[in-house]
Parts: C-alpha cells; structure tokens; sequence
C-alpha cells in the first residue's frame, strides 16, 4: 500500500535514520561551526535532510547555510 501512495503523491519519509554528523577525525571544522554538518537519510528513498542538533529537527537549506 504504502509503494502505491508514494508513486502516486512521492515519498512522505517517515522511515529515517538517526542524524550523522560527516566528518572525519581529527579534521579541522569550518569556522564559526561547532560540530560538523549533520543530517538524517531518508531509508525508503535515499534523500539526505539537513538537521539541527541544537533544535532536534530537520532545518531548510537556506537555514543551515551561512
């Protein structure tokens, strides 16, 4: 059932990894950044989302960048 919704109105990813945070050890992190960048990956379709850790939510882009 849920294979025929998603085809019909795309993935609503509600099946998602717990965040990661891509980095390697001992590198460097960007000025201005405490943490690297982190995000959840949807398991059903593969999407990365960008996610807060201070908020506990996925941000927008636009948001996170800056």
């Amino acid at each position: 059932m849920f294979r025929f919704v998603a085809s019909l109105f795309g993935c609503v990813h509600q099946h998602c990894t717990f965040p990661i945070t891509a980095r390697k050890p001992g590198a460097p992190l960007p000025e201005g950044k405490e943490r690297g960048d982190t995000y959840i990956v949807c398991l059903d379709c593969g999407r990365e989302f960008p996610y807060d850790w201070q908020r506990m939510k996925v941000v927008s882009p636009a948001k996170n960048a800056a």
